[in-house]
Order: C-alpha cells, then sequence, then structure tokens
C-alpha cells in the first residue's frame, strides 16, 4: 500500500522545514559580508564572455543565489553569437547584474583589467575573477570570501590536494599541471597552481596595483598578477576547487597564448633580479 495523504503531506512538511533550516546555518556560517565598521561589503564577480549565451543566464542565477551581497561583472567582448544582448536582458532583470561591452575580442587579461576598474568605480571591495563557462563551481564563492578576510589574494587551487580537474584531456591536464610547476620555478611563486583563474581580491590588493603594468593578455595575466602580489608582499592563501570542463562552448586556448607565458615567466624572472641589483 503506499503512503497515506496524511503521511505524505508530514514528508513534504519535514522536507521544507529541512531546506529552511540548511538556509538558515548557512546564513550564520558565511552572514553578510560586514566589514569591521559593519557596512555591507560590495563583492563583484567578474566574468569575461565571448560566445558564451548558452550558459550566462543559468550561471547568473547560480552565482546570485549564492548570497545577495554578491554582484555580477560580464565583460563582453563582442560576442557574435549575441551574448551581449542576452547580457542587456539580463541586467534590465536584476540590478546586481552589471555588463561592459568592448568593441571585440581584445584578450583576457584587458578584460580582467577594465573589469577591476570598472567595479572598483562601482564600490566593489571584493573582486572574484570566474570563467563563463561553469567550469569554476559557483557554490565555492563563498569559501573565497570567508578566506579572503585573512588574506590580500585567494587562488583556488586545481593542485593542492593531488590533481581536481575533471573532463580534461590528458594533454591539457599535463600542459596545464607543468605550466604551474615551470612558471613556480623560474618566478619562486609560493603556488601550487600559478595559472588559476578562479580567484578573490581583496579592493586593496588591486588598488595598489598599477594595472598600465599589466602587459599580458591571455591565461598569463593570472601568473602576472600573481607575481604582482607576491612582490607586493601581499599574503596570498589557495583553497582547493575541483576544476570541471565546460559545459558547452569552445576552449580559448591557443598557441600564442601558451607562447606569452613562456616567455612571460622569464621577464619576471628578470624583473626580480634586476630589482635586486638596485637594492629595492
Amino acid at each position: 500500500m503506499g503512503k497515506s495523504l496524511l503521511a505524505l503531506t508530514f514528508d513534504v512538511y519535514i522536507l521544507y522545514c529541512s531546506l529552511d533550516l540548511f538556509k538558515i546555518i548557512k546564513r550564520v556560517v558565511f552572514g553578510s559580508l560586514n566589514g569591521s565598521s559593519g557596512d555591507v561589503l560590495k563583492a563583484f564577480v567578474i566574468i569575461p564572455t565571448y560566445n558564451e549565451k548558452d550558459n550566462v543566464s543559468s550561471l547568473t542565477s547560480a552565482v546570485l543565489a549564492q548570497h545577495s551581497d554578491l554582484h555580477i561583472l560580464f565583460v563582453d567582448d563582442n560576442s557574435p553569437d549575441g551574448t551581449g544582448s542576452l547580457i542587456d536582458g539580463l541586467v534590465a532583470e536584476n540590478e546586481r547584474v552589471h555588463v561592459l561591452h568592448r568593441s571585440g575580442k581584445l584578450g583576457l587579461g584587458s578584460a580582467y583589467r577594465e573589469g577591476f576598474k570598472a567595479a572598483l568605480a562601482m564600490g566593489a571591495d571584493y573582486l572574484l575573477e570566474m570563467d563563463a563557462d561553469f567550469s569554476h563551481d559557483p557554490s565555492m564563492l563563498l569559501h573565497f570570501l570567508t578566506a579572503i578576510k585573512d588574506s590580500d589574494l585567494v587562488v583556488g587551487s586545481r593542485y593542492l590536494n593531488g590533481v581536481s580537474v575533471v573532463n580534461w584531456p590528458i594533454r591539457r591536464l599535463i600542459l596545464s599541471y607543468y605550466a604551474s610547476v615551470y612558471a613556480r620555478l623560474v618566478t619562486g611563486l609560493q603556488l601550487r597552481d600559478c595559472t588559476s583563474g578562479y580567484k578573490c581580491f581583496r579592493r586593496s590588493t588591486i588598488e595598489a596595483i598599477d594595472l598600465s603594468r599589466v602587459t599580458s593578455e591571455g591565461y598569463s595575466f593570472q601568473i602576472e598578477m600573481n607575481y604582482l602580489c607576491m612582490e607586493k608582499g601581499f599574503k596570498i592563501t589557495e583553497i582547493p576547487i575541483i576544476f570541471i570542463d565546460r559545459h558547452s562552448g569552445c576552449s580559448k586556448m591557443s598557441g600564442s597564448i601558451v607562447r606569452e607565458a613562456v616567455i612571460l615567466v622569464w621577464k619576471l624572472r628578470l624583473r626580480t633580479i634586476l630589482l635586486r641589483l638596485m637594492g629595492k
């Protein structure tokens, strides 16, 4: 015999109470993003986009559901698939969604540089980098915002506890893993994952860096920003993440991006040597 109507009603009530209790526990653990003065702080998730129309709507819902103090700033490079127009609709529907339209595909590094400047102008206290393809799990955002309270930069690491990458071809995984090893050996960065693009900066960290000096455009932008933070003596913390290959769309990785990273680390190393020789 199936359950009685009364028993089913009771089960639904218990489920409802459990979900409500989860929300309460989540709020107690993570709270609001309060500063020392008690003021509510703004956290901006900066997401560069190029041909990501299949992801932006669901990603927006997933990110904003994590915390009421989170904002999203999309930086769209005039996507041919209409991503920019779709984002405009999201902006019209929700005051926590913002967009910066650019004239064309100008590079990841410049997208983040312009995104940082725009987010700071809108009063951001924390600035997070995130991919648009769901390879970065939105449920980790609160963990970044907890860790940043005691750090200047928090990096989501795929290699902190072994290898936490899902569905990547072995060639891509080897390239990524040894790129971090290479960058670490050459530059002296004390990070397990030097090229991760899932990270969180304090406002003061970004303000202390002269973004006009940051010249890299590809994924080497991540190495350069990590290096500049290390150079400034900032506290950098790594937290473990699970990286899942994109849900849809195409990877933006190319040979020119790899070559840029190979050259950049030696430029950074040379810079370190010159600064030491000058006693700085």
